[in-house]
């Protein structure tokens, strides 16, 4: 006899589900429809259901696992948002008693409201590039919080293979612990909640800053959250803020962590990439778009310590989560495998390059524009960001000077570039 493992929810309840077992799905849907007298207004409907080989066994994992998500009053109700599905979800997935999924005609899907992803364009909102790199620069408050779609987006371009048995540590964003939504975590945080089983990952560790800007309702105290497995923690070392540069943090960045992701402060990324660079962890952050024509950045693109992830980001969250706009963008040091944006690099000679985008300045450094790249050109020439980010240094093309190149054309300063040359 086959059975089966479902996850089950009412239509007026829809902030708990019921987490059951069964060796016939279909009846047991009826019976709960049943206890309804068949009412219009309350259905049951399966939101997911699992073919296991013990049942019985992996029903006790879950109980046991996910204790302190469960109803006090009654032990079978468990509560319910997407994020704790997919949580759920992916744990029956992973369990050793797991066979395949179910679908069921009957059921019916979790309704899940999704962020609306469309935007206007710079053009429509009269923004260009100029202005949002400009807005990137002033930042002082940090008050810029990653959107969820915009990790999800990034994170999907790394082979699963990655994260298997590997530490996580998000020393910048914030976990709520046990007994809180998680939909009020970080976006990176929130992230490898959901997909904590499915990424097979060892351990989770976060950190929150306790600072007056509480975007995420966790207390103004600074603390440690750590995931390992179901189990979920909650520590406050002394006097600690949860600052990334904080000698505790500092320790699991140097003995526990194996991968680093977060959206460290803008105004203190000098310091942040200092730490993260010189503890030769493998990362996926997101920091200001100029940092790689930057001259307290430039050296380790020169020394390919760090280089352009896959997307940027011009979305972010203030402390009220009202988008706003700024010039950000992913860096790791991971391989990057294809990367999409090169095929936006135009390698022609020189002579074929359109003279409204190669100028020459005062110093006789020949200036490439607009993805534009002189594949006969031997000397060293100033490129933007938008090149460096699109994969150059990827094409045979290395950084030559390890600072801020500022070219001046009639004897005024234009956008800061950087040496680059063929190799």
């Amino acid at each position: 006899m086959k059975q089966y493992l479902y996850i089950v929810q009412s239509s007026l309840e829809t902030s708990k589900c019921k987490i059951g077992i069964t060796n016939d799905l279909q009846r047991r849907l009826r019976e709960y429809n049943a206890i309804t007298g068949i009412s219009s207004d309350t259905t049951y409907s399966i939101l997911f259901a699992a073919e296991v080989s013990n049942m019985r066994a992996l029903e006790q994992d879950i109980k046991n696992n996910f204790a302190h998500l469960r109803e006090q009053g009654n032990r079978e109700i468990y509560f319910y948002n997407p994020s704790l599905f997919e949580m759920y979800v992916g744990f029956i997935c992973a369990s050793e008693h797991f066979l395949k999924k179910v679908v069921l005609k009957e059921s019916k899907k979790p309704q899940i409201t999704k962020l609306k992803t469309s935007k206007p364009s710079m053009q429509e909102r009269g923004v260009t590039r100029k202005d949002l790199i400009n807005k990137a620069r002033r930042v002082k408050d940090d008050e810029f919080y990653t959107r969820i779609e915009d990790v999800e987006k990034e994170l999907a371009e790394y082979p699963l293979k990655i994260w298997k048995d590997k530490v996580v540590f998000c020393n910048c964003d914030d976990a709520v612990g046990a007994g809180r939504d998680y939909t009020d975590s970080s976006a990176f945080a929130l992230y490898f909640l959901k997909h904590f089983f499915r990424l097979k990952l060892k351990k989770l560790i976060c950190t929150h800053y306790g600072s007056k800007q509480d975007l995420f309702n966790a207390g103004a105290k600074g603390y440690i959250f750590t995931k390992e497995g179901a189990s979920e923690m909650i520590h406050t070392p002394p006097n600690y803020t949860g600052g990334f540069e904080e000698k505790e943090s500092l320790r699991i960045l140097r003995e526990e962590a194996d991968i680093v992701c977060t959206n460290p402060p803008f105004s203190r990324a000098v310091e942040y990439w200092q730490f993260l660079i010189k503890s030769k962890k493998k990362f996926i952050i997101i920091s200001n778009i100029t940092n790689c024509v930057t001259t307290a950045f430039i050296s380790y693109f020169a020394d390919k310590k760090a280089w352009a992830g896959y997307n940027r980001v011009d979305w972010y969250l203030n402390p009220k989560r009202v988008p706003v706009s700024a010039a950000g963008h992913f860096f790791t040091n991971f391989p990057i495998k294809n990367r999409p944006n090169i095929k936006r690099l135009k390698f022609m000679p020189l002579e074929e390059i359109p003279d409204v985008v190669k100028k020459y300045d005062d110093s006789g450094t020949l200036l490439a524009n607009n993805n534009y790249i002189p594949n006969d050109y031997d000397l060293p020439f100033a490129v933007s960001t938008r090149q460096i980010l699109n994969g150059v240094l990827e094409c045979g093309y290395a950084i030559t000077y390890k600072k801020q190149y500022r070219p001046y054309i009639n004897g005024k300063e234009k956008f800061s570039r950087v040496l680059i040359q063929k190799v």
